[in-house]
């Protein structure tokens, strides 16, 4: 379980594997200029509500991995991904959709 920080403020959990889907993610729109929103729903023990941040080139961010190994990227979850976060509500956590190989068949992970 990774931790996501914004600003020194806001903090929390991901699994590695989607916190590392969402940096690439959050990284490509800053370095584009582009500033967004991101959202996500909050955890029950914290009230099971929302949380939104405006996310810009200004802002602190700090990922927090907690296990050792880099998790792979699947291709079709950063464009799943991507595709939120240019959408007017802005980015949010959806679910990893099957990794296609260039032939069109599903991709086997072995991490």
């Amino acid at each position: 379980m990774g931790k996501f920080v914004y600003d020194g403020q806001v903090r929390v959990d991901f699994e590695d594997r989607l916190l590392a889907h969402l940096q690439a993610t959050i990284t490509t729109k800053l370095r584009r200029g582009e500033p967004f929103t991101f959202m996500w729903k909050d955890d029950a023990s914290i009230g099971d509500g929302r949380t939104t941040v405006w996310v810009h080139p200004g802002c602190s961010l700090v990922y927090k991995y907690y296990g050792g190994r880099v998790p792979g990227l699947n291709r079709a979850w950063l464009e799943a991904l991507m595709h939120t976060a240019n959408s007017p509500s802005g980015l949010y956590v959806v679910p990893e959709p099957a990794q296609r190989s260039e032939e069109g068949r599903p991709v086997l992970e072995t991490d």
